[in-house]
């Protein structure tokens, strides 16, 4: 077996909409509807579902919780606007500008917490 991508992932949330209003007007994602009502954030060609606490889906982790999401987003915009833009929403960034390691190699990035307290981390791809 040959792993391609990630399709999506799942964050466990107190609150659906809050967390749909935190990622559009932050992030700049676009939230969704599928399958009977589940509600999703949309980005690139990934997408964030998100469950409700507790949850009504037969499928999920072991001990699901809100706040337990740690995730990295890759962007192009600099990371220097990235600040500036997290302020003016009101964000705290907790950590950086920060050299980090990613999957592809090495990346400047920013952390801050999502309404669950989820760390989301928000970074550029350094050029070698």
């Amino acid at each position: 077996m040959i792993i391609d991508r990630i399709d999506h992932i799942v964050l466990t949330v107190a609150s659906v909409a809050a967390t749909i209003d935190f990622y559009e007007r932050v992030l700049g994602m676009t939230a969704i509807t599928f399958a009977g009502g589940r509600r999703a954030l949309s980005f690139g060609n990934q997408k964030i579902n998100l469950h409700p606490w507790p949850s009504p889906y037969p499928e999920l982790a072991k001990s699901p919780t809100p706040g337990a999401g740690d995730f990295c987003l890759i962007t192009q915009t600099p990371i220097d606007d990235v600040v500036l833009h997290l302020q003016a929403c009101g964000v705290a960034v907790e950590v950086g500008p920060v050299a980090k390691s990613g999957a592809t190699g090495p990346l400047l990035s920013v952390y801050f917490r999502d309404p669950d307290g989820n760390l989301v981390e928000v970074s550029n791809l350094v050029e070698q």
